[in-house]
Order: structure tokens, then sequence, then C-alpha cells
């Protein structure tokens, strides 16, 4: 069974899309195979993962509403061992959508589980909000990643979406687990970054890992190009950090259970 994490953060421009885009490379290029399901009506997983949001594809939209079936909606990417399932406009209109259906927080875990035991990670990409699209993606997860920018109200918000969680993990997914916190958009010159770095270990302690993201324009370059940074330039420091990322995150879940099959090819190219 695959391990399902969803990047999420109400707070907007925290990385949490590159977050999601390149832990997924770079797991994928350490040769593990991985699922990214876009499930933000902005699409920018998808764009940064070089599919078009504007094409006609089966999409999250129509999986989660169970319109199709998950397999059918699985794209190659340019990696060996990362798929992805696209987002698309469609999704904005979702959560009106969802508030008709019984057992609406649980569509997406029963949209995934076809897949499960497909790949060894299933990373979500929430919207920034604390609405029905991301309490589905909390309800399907196994853990969640968050992503905090070393800048100025780094923490506003937080508690709010530590209080969403632990009320999903009460009422909906009692497994849910906090994978951990990452630093994104650091800047070593910055006191204000260092100070941030401090406030976040303080507070949320060994669930913060180690690795930093520094503020890197290659990251941004990338997305725009559509692809990730180990494809874009495997060189920079962005490369470098989210690969030291990836292995970080292996390490702390090198004790769990299972080793699933290498991903499978899709019909489907990006």
């Amino acid at each position: 069974m695959g391990k399902v994490i969803a990047v999420a953060n109400q707070k907007g421009g925290v990385g949490k899309t590159t977050t999601t885009v390149n832990l997924a490379a770079s797991l994928a290029a350490l040769e593990h195979g991985v699922l990214v399901v876009d499930i933000d009506p902005q699409a920018n997983a998808t764009s940064a993962l070089g599919f078009d949001k504007n094409l006609t594809h089966v999409s999250t939209y129509d999986v989660i509403l169970g319109a199709a079936e998950i397999r059918s909606a699985l794209v190659k990417s340019n990696l060996d061992y990362l798929q992805f399932v696209p987002s698309n406009i469609n999704l904005v209109g979702a959560e009106v959508e969802l508030i008709q259906l019984d057992n609406r927080e649980l569509l997406l875990r029963e949209a995934l589980s076809p897949v499960k035991d497909q790949f060894e990670y299933i990373i979500i990409d929430c919207p920034p909000s604390l609405g029905l699209l991301t309490v589905n993606s909390l309800v399907a997860a196994d853990s969640i990643l968050v992503p905090v920018q070393t800048e100025y109200f780094a923490l506003e918000g937080l508690g709010q979406l530590l209080n969403t969680i632990a009320r999903v993990k009460r009422n909906l997914n009692p497994g849910l687990e906090l994978e951990g916190v990452l630093l994104t958009m650091f800047d070593s010159r910055l006191k204000l970054s260092n100070q941030i770095v401090d406030e976040v270990r303080r507070y949320f302690g060994e669930k913060v890992f180690s690795t930093v993201i520094a503020r890197n324009v290659r990251l941004s370059e990338a997305q725009s190009f559509g692809k990730p940074i180990i494809l874009y330039d495997a060189s920079s420091v962005g490369s470098r950090h989210y690969m030291e990322f990836a292995r970080e995150l292996l390490l702390r879940n090198s004790n769990s259970s299972s080793v699933v099959e290498k991903a499978p090819s899709s019909t489907n190219t990006a």
C-alpha cells in the first residue's frame, strides 16, 4: 500500500505546489513510484509537470465526483517513476457540488483506493483553503506535510490548519498524522529568516525537517517551463535541496512497512 501525503497550508505563496512537484520528482529520480494528485482548481502542479491544463482530459474533478475511474486520469510525466492526475478550472465548482452528496468528505479516499497499491507515494497538492477539497485530501491522506515560508507572518493561520487536522483526525480519519513541517523560501542573508526558522523549530520541535529550502529563482523558472527543477537545472541550489529533502523523508519512513511495485506505465503523455 502506498503512503498518501497531503501537502497543505491554507496560506498562499508558501511553496506548496513547488514542494509537491519537486518532492515527487526527486522521489521518482530515486526510483520510487510516485503519483501526484492535483486537487487545486488553479492547476499549478499540473502546469508545473508540463501538462496544458486547458486540454480536454479526465481530471481530478471527474474522479472525485465519480464521473471517471482514476486509472483513466493517469498521465505519465517525463520521469519514469512519476505519474499525475491533472486538475482544471472545473474544480472551482466542485465544492458546491460536493455539498449535495452523501459521504462527501470520503470521495477522494474512495477514488484513490484502486491505485494505492501501485505507487509508493501518492502526493496530493491541496488548494490554499480549508474547504471540502482540502478536507477530502486530509481524509484520504495518511499524513500531512506543511510547507512554511521563512517570512513575516509565517505562522499566521497555522492554528486554524492544526484545528482542522485535529477535527478530521477525531471525526473522519483517526490515522492522520503530521508528516512534518518544511521550511521554504529561506534567505540566509536576512535576520528575519533565521528568526522564523528558530520560531518554527521551537513551535513544532522534531516535526520540522532538517532540510531547509532556500529561495532560488531557478525553482520559479522551472515551473514556468513546465518542468520539475531536477529536469530544468539539476545542479541548482533548489534541485539539491529538494533531493536532500526527499532523502530525509525516505529516511523518516524507512521503518514503514511495504515496498510496492514500480508505478505502471500510462498511455497518456504530458
